[in-house]
């Protein structure tokens, strides 16, 4: 069912929606129930990422299942410069940057080796590949077409770059811009599907949150609502098709409505701590606004110029009075309407969201999630140029709705909500579980289902911006398992394949960047990407981890996870993981069953013992060998409490008899 969320008015002033649904306690992989994994190990108590000690470069840190391969410091140009989001070609990572981009060569992921430092400012280089082309995102005011460093002044300029860059990275150590595509809202992100019929074309979604340019610098933008204006650059995503053999052919081929019906939902309002830190304020004396039935405290930023020209227009000079003070308490509602367009017709419910943050498309099997603010949409994308909505749900535990993950067979969806926007520490002690949290889904009839929420169970300091942001799947043979990004969280893995109960079972965490007040830093992105998993951090540079075993995954299941292997990786375009046949995938899902019983311990050790057997012949002794044991397998499936993993292995026992 559906609900909403509204659009940024003030900051991250958002709303959420109520979602039906209730959790369940069945687990199910590929649609079949399976019983719920006993693992054999436990969270470390008491938890050693709380109370890490603070610092830039030198704070302490926490790791559990993992192994450190690397911390790479960012390149001189992009030093104090946030890092933003990831994306993968060949051995390269491409690391985003509000200053450019910086392309890693990671052959060696211990040794990081920097290829190219690409000096091209703009907000917020959010990065994706295809062949032999990169996409970057480009969304504020001071992004030039030149990639010139002095920013753009005028209100409108035929300088300013606000959309989508293409280069040519044939050679990845001298990129070379080949296209630009300008939006109404720019790119805040941006998402590349590769339609499987059509390979030759990318078709790029833009999401785009900021407002929307004047016509005078784009002709055509219009910021009026579609009810006054059709062609309104409101209430829409844009498609663009890249032609891959002539990409300066770039251009946008729709502008799909697929908020058309969402009207804004009710909120959660303020956390507790949050409450109580506006209510010092307000005590204090600060200027506080009222939006959407919040309260915010305005900077002196803000509030210093308004002060200064109410004491311009009464002819004063000198500091403020206290009747200017007054002047501008009895004016701020008036003005934060008109900033927010609160003061407009509104006739009916309040619309919904324009845009989406981030949209992740998965074209095998013809599906993309969006996470379009106070929604998680639900895409029909088996035509690219023309996505259609079938189906919004939203949540009143959910804040903004940020970005979306399937998992492999396609048969549930994750969304992830940014409460506060990336900037505010929303991982306290104090905040509910529920907030700023991942929201899991089942799938069926192409209709979403509620299951669970899984948010960072580490408790963070109020000096820790702290969200769910963006991650990957890992390719655990026959699980659903996640690397995600928490911001100053750290990263965390964690297991939902059963999506009633997801579980944490890995993670790596500093201290704050600053122990005396919010400060710049932490995971963007993470993802999994050929055996390593890559995460991009805000202010210190890229890490890199690498998995290991332990009582929630074997070896057996990082190896068979290894094999999996791509050319390139773009997370919002999800790729369908397949794995080739190999001795470790089939003890990978011998491993799993053992874990859960699905076969009895005399029957695992068989099994064991008939693969290592096998392994060691060759040729028609060993087809022959996995060819008894698969059958053998079949038969033990029927008897089985976990016959759809039993089915698995014997599959993968057959795939090696071929």
């Amino acid at each position: 069912m559906v609900s909403v969320l509204r659009n940024r008015g003030l900051g991250y002033a958002l709303g959420v929606a109520t979602l039906a649904g209730c959790a369940s306690s069945t687990s199910t992989s590929g649609g079949v129930p399976t019983p719920v994994a006993a693992y054999t190990e436990t969270a470390p108590s008491p938890d050693p990422r709380v109370g890490l000690r603070a610092g830039r470069m030198d704070a302490a840190e926490a790791v559990w299942n993992l192994r450190v391969l690397s911390k790479t410091p960012p390149s001189e140009r992009f030093l104090n410069v946030t890092n933003s989001d990831l994306a993968f070609k060949g051995n390269y990572v491409i690391q985003g940057n509000y200053n450019g981009w910086q392309i890693w060569d990671i052959s060696n992921p211990s040794r990081p080796n920097l290829t190219t430092a690409y000096y091209c400012p703009a907000s917020q280089s959010d990065v994706s590949v295809y062949r032999n082309l990169l996409f970057i995102s480009g969304e504020g005011l001071t992004g030039r077409l030149d990639c010139g460093g002095q920013g753009v002044r005028e209100v409108a300029s035929k300088d300013r770059l606000r959309g989508l860059r293409i280069f040519d990275i044939t050679d990845i150590t001298k990129p070379k811009n080949v296209g630009n595509v300008q939006t109404c809202r720019g790119s805040h992100t941006h998402t590349v599907l590769i339609d499987p019929k059509d390979p030759d074309n990318a078709y790029v979604y833009i999401s785009g949150s900021a407002g929307v340019r004047p016509e005078s610098e784009l002709p055509g933008c219009s910021s009026a609502t579609p009810d006054k204006d059709p062609n309104s650059a409101l209430f829409r995503i844009e498609v663009i098709k890249v032609p891959v053999a002539n990409p300066e052919r770039a251009a946008i081929v729709s502008s799909p409505r697929i908020f058309n019906d969402l009207v804004a939902p009710p909120k959660h309002g303020a956390a507790p701590d949050d409450k109580a830190a506006t209510e010092a304020a307000r005590a204090r004396g600060a200027f506080i606004a009222e939006f959407d039935g919040e309260s915010f405290v305005l900077p002196s930023g803000m509030t210093r110029p308004m002060l200064d020209s109410i004491v311009k227009a009464r002819g004063g000079t000198g500091a403020p009075t206290g009747a200017d003070s007054s002047a501008l308490r009895a004016a701020l509602p008036a003005m934060i309407a008109r900033m927010t367009g609160a003061d407009a017709d509104h006739r009916g419910p309040k619309p919904g969201p324009t845009q989406c943050h981030d949209i992740t498309v998965y074209p095998a099997i013809g599906l993309a999630g969006g996470a379009c603010e106070g929604y998680g949409l639900l895409l029909d994308i088996t035509d690219p140029a023309n996505p259609k909505r079938i189906g919004a749900v939203a949540d009143s535990n959910f804040s903004y709705w940020h970005s979306a993950t399937f998992n492999n067979d396609g048969t549930k969806i994750l969304f992830t909500d940014e409460w506060g926007g990336g900037g505010g520490p929303k991982c306290r002690k104090s905040d509910p579980k529920e907030w700023g949290a991942n929201a899991i889904f089942t799938l069926s009839d192409r209709k979403m289902h509620f299951k669970s929420y899984y948010k960072l169970p580490a408790p963070q300091t109020s000096q820790e911006n702290c969200v769910a942001h963006n991650g990957s799947l890992i390719p655990i043979p026959g699980r659903d398992v996640m690397v995600q990004s928490w911001y100053q969280g750290g990263i965390s893995i964690f297991d939902w394949t059963d999506p009633s109960r997801p579980i944490e079972i890995a993670y790596h965490d500093r201290g704050p960047v600053d122990s005396a007040r919010m400060g710049n830093g932490g995971s963007w992105s993470v993802y999994w990407y050929n055996g390593v998993i890559v995460s991009s951090e805000i202010s210190r540079g890229l890490d890199i981890f690498e998995l290991t075993p332990s009582g929630f995954i074997s070896q057996n299941e990082i190896d068979a996870a290894k094999t999996v292997r791509f050319d390139y990786l773009n997370a919002q375009g999800q790729p369908k993981m397949v794995w080739p046949p190999s001795f470790a995938l089939a003890r990978a899902f011998v491993d799993q069953l053992a874990r859960t019983q699905g076969l009895s311990a005399a029957r695992i050790s068989a099994v064991r013992d008939a693969l290592s057997g096998a392994e060691q012949a060759s040729g028609p002794a060993r087809q022959t060998a996995l060819s008894q044991l698969a059958s053998g397998l079949d038969a033990d499936a029927r008897g089985s409490r976990d016959a759809a993993k039993v089915r698995m292995l014997a599959g993968a026992v057959r795939d090696l008899a071929r």
